[in-house]
């Protein structure tokens, strides 16, 4: 058996596991290669796990199979009934080696409740016709819909009678799903060499392939008999969006044996996505070399190169690229951004300048040009005493950033002392390169401070130095002479996310081994960690509640507000989608709908936006379903403004992190949408996991509804509910903050 390559932890969002499944013998396997290669070709976006299940065939049997498909997984088992007791997932598609498929099959992805099959017509041997679901047809299976008892009787009852009988259908009639007949249609109904439907997405075989008079549908299952290297071309081949573990599959033997430009690029910009840069660059710079025709090729390796911290290449590249007029705005952008992260400020200008001079309305460039221009506007301090001073190493959000991470390091600061200016703190963004200079900084300040936040992640700002959000060599960590504390960091990796950890793992050593304290966020986070550490290290890592969940503790002069706002605030969070949703978007959108209609009864409903990509579910909501909401955009709001949106609002329904943390911790009642494991991991820490509801949740808008109108009609309750769970997280912060103060000496 294979497995997916992704560090799935599904059972913590609720994450829906699907795939597609096949039974078959060692006559039958050509067909279920026919049929991989239709499902690639038709639906070439479609990438979930592809689970043969056999009799018992060798292990070598499969080989053909794995070089067409990246997720194979292979099972023994007695029969086609196995399809439902498969272990793993939540969503099976039953298919057979007699079918191709012909057309999307979306749809199918996106079936929520019971058995979706196909009621076909059929005659039993004295011409009677019958309508029943056949035991060898398509099926959409809903796991938790079938019991086993259900299941057992379906097994049964397919080994008595392969034609199917009365049974089978009664067995499937309190969990039937009606599916459309094109999504399995039967090529009997194409006699005399009938064309085969447009609209058909399955065509399932019922006689043999080469029946005379079924010429149509012989040449519509031809067109997937193709040998590897024809398959692999015809899928490289196809317009628009490709699934990346599909293309990373099928791509890189093609470009060995037919070495191209565009599908180099095409193929390491999979990897650039995936996180493998290392490999990125190595498809590229064979075929790259000094070319000034690539300029996309050589921005690609650019940005590879740099997130490979190899810095002084990505900059030549990247200069190449910015010699093409329809490149340069980017490439401008990423020179800014290089120049930035090198601690090179006037460099980083100029090239944001040069990228406006080549399109004045980049946007890219215009942020860099105003994070970096000389004369912009900066807090003003009395001189600092260096030795007086903490080093706060984070991620200092500007501009139209997430609010979050603008809340955030100020919500550290205040933890260690209520001045959390210049004066006492010496600031060092996470993102930029630690080199000998930075070094001798953070090391004339009494201590260094790193936190908090996500950043225990691979992307967002990847570098090859500890392959997390710090980048800072080991050797030059190594060399950190200041106390060291790592506080309130999380590890951000989503359900799915593939992390190629090793480089992370001796770093996050490292690390450990310097720290005079070591807090993560969360005891997931904990627990993620730990696993990647050597045992005696692991007790090392220590819980520290984020500091945003205990803000009714840290902000001077807080005053818990005697009324509130009739007002319930709604976040969602866009990034990374295809992570969150998997094929679950329109259902969550819809459910969502439902909910906020029931809720505008009875109280004021607003969104939240933390920053501006997460407007896209105010417009996607209008456009779906007519339903308008008012926006408060945070990210535009001071950190003070924020806390006191949140305070004076009555519950708080949120996506991000923060969204759920920043209220949690100004008083107020919550409920967390689930799409990420940070969100279950807080609500699992202070006990209220009733608080939060999967994206994925079938019933989730009937269910959000209500768990929202117990708050509301209880709100003291609800109030003091989240007061009693804040008690213990800031219990926990005072007795860390305490060994601290004698770490850091009482400045």
């Amino acid at each position: 058996m294979t497995h997916s390559l992704a560090d799935d932890r599904s059972t913590v969002t609720g994450r829906r596991r699907i795939a597609f499944a096949v039974h078959t013998d060692t006559d039958r396997l050509p067909g279920v290669a026919t049929l991989i290669r239709s499902l690639a070709l038709t639906n070439p976006g479609v990438c979930e796990d592809f689970v043969v299940l056999h009799p018992g065939l060798p292990d070598s049997a499969f080989d053909g199979l794995r070089r067409l498909h990246p997720r194979l997984v292979t099972r023994r088992a007695a029969g086609r009934g196995d399809v439902f007791r498969l272990d793993g997932y939540d969503t099976v598609v039953a298919l057979d080696p007699a079918m191709v498929v012909l057309g999307g099959i979306g749809a199918l992805l996106r079936l929520r409740h019971g058995v979706g099959a196909v009621r076909q017509v059929w005659c039993d041997g004295e011409g009677v016709e019958h309508r029943a679901v056949l035991p060898d047809g398509l099926l959409v299976v809903q796991r938790a819909d079938v019991d086993d008892a259900t299941a057992a009787r379906l097994d049964g009852d397919r080994d008595r009678d392969g034609n199917g009988n009365g049974d089978w259908d009664a067995a499937l009639a309190e969990v039937l799903t009606p599916l459309d007949a094109r999504y399995d249609f039967l090529t009997r109904r194409l006699h005399d060499d009938t064309p085969v439907p447009e609209q058909v997405a399955v065509l399932r075989f019922t006689g043999p392939a080469d029946a005379p008079g079924y010429g149509p549908a012989v040449a519509a299952r031809r067109r997937f008999e193709l040998d590897d290297e024809e398959f692999r071309a015809a899928y490289c081949a196809l317009p628009g969006e490709k699934h990346p573990d599909l293309l990373a599959h099928l791509a890189p033997p093609l470009l060995r044996a037919r070495p191209s430009l565009d599908l180099a690029r095409t193929v390491a910009d999979v990897y650039r996505r995936q996180g493998r840069y290392d490999e990125a660059v190595d498809v590229l710079e064979p075929v790259v070399g000094d070319r000034l025709d690539a300029p996309r090729c050589q921005e690609t390796l650019g940005v590879c190169l740099m997130a490979l911290s190899r810095y002084e290449e990505a900059e030549a590249r990247l200069l190449l690229a910015a010699a093409s007029p329809d490149v340069a705005p980017r490439a401008f952008a990423q020179l800014a951004r290089l120049a930035w992260l090198c601690g090179r400020e006037s460099d980083a200008h100029a090239y944001a300048r040069d990228g406006l001079e080549a399109d004045p309305t980049d946007s890219g460039c215009h942020a860099w040009y105003v994070r970096t221009r000389p004369d912009r506007p900066v807090e003003r301090a009395e001189p600092a005493d260096a030795a007086e001073q903490l080093a706060h190493v984070a991620l200092f959000a500007e501009g139209q950033e997430n609010a979050g991470d603008k809340v955030l390091p100020e919500a550290v600061r205040m933890c260690f002392d209520t001045d959390t200016g210049p004066r006492r703190w010496y600031q060092q963004p996470v993102h930029r390169l630690v080199d000998e200079a930075v070094l001798e900084e953070l090391n004339a300040r009494r201590g260094v401070v790193v936190g908090g936040g996500g950043l225990f992640l691979p992307d967002t700002s990847p570098n090859g130095n500890s392959h997390w959000q710090w980048n800072v060599p080991d050797r030059l960590l190594a060399r950190l002479t200041a106390p060291l504390a790592v506080f309130a960091v999380g590890y951000n990796v989503f359900d799915g996310q593939l992390y190629r950890r090793g480089r992370f793992a001796e770093s996050l050593r490292v690390l450990v081994e310097r720290s005079a304290f070591f807090g993560l966020r969360n005891h997931g986070s904990i627990e993620r960690v730990r696993e990647l550490l050597p045992e005696e290290l692991r007790d090392r890592v220590r819980y520290q509640p984020c500091p945003t969940t205990v803000a009714r503790y840290l902000v001077p002069g807080w005053v818990d507000p005697v009324e509130r706002a009739d007002t319930v605030l709604v976040n969602c969070a866009y990034d990374r989608a295809g992570l969150r949703f998997g094929h679950d978007y329109g259902h969550f959108l819809a459910q969502m709908a439902d909910a906020l209609r029931g809720l505008r009864e009875r109280t004021d409903v607003r969104y939240a936006a933390h920053m501006p990509a997460d407007e896209k579910f105010v417009h996607d909501l209008r456009r779906e379903h007519g339903l308008s909401l008012p926006v408060e955009q945070l990210y535009d709001m001071s950190n003070d403004a924020i806390r006191d949106l949140y305070r004076r609002s009555r519950l708080v329904i949120g996506m991000r992190g923060h969204a759920g943390m920043i209220p949690f911790g100004c008083g107020t009642p919550i409920l967390s949408l689930v799409s990420h494991p940070k969100l279950a991991y807080f609500l699992s820490d202070i006990g209220r996991q009733e608080w939060g509801l999967s994206v994925h949740d079938r019933d989730l808008g009937p269910r959000l509804l209500e768990r929202a109108a117990a708050v509301l009609d209880d709100h003291p309750g609800a109030v003091a509910n989240v007061h009693a769970a804040q008690k213990f997280l800031w219990e926990t912060t005072q007795a860390n903050l305490e060994e601290l103060r004698e770490t850091f000496g009482r400045a």
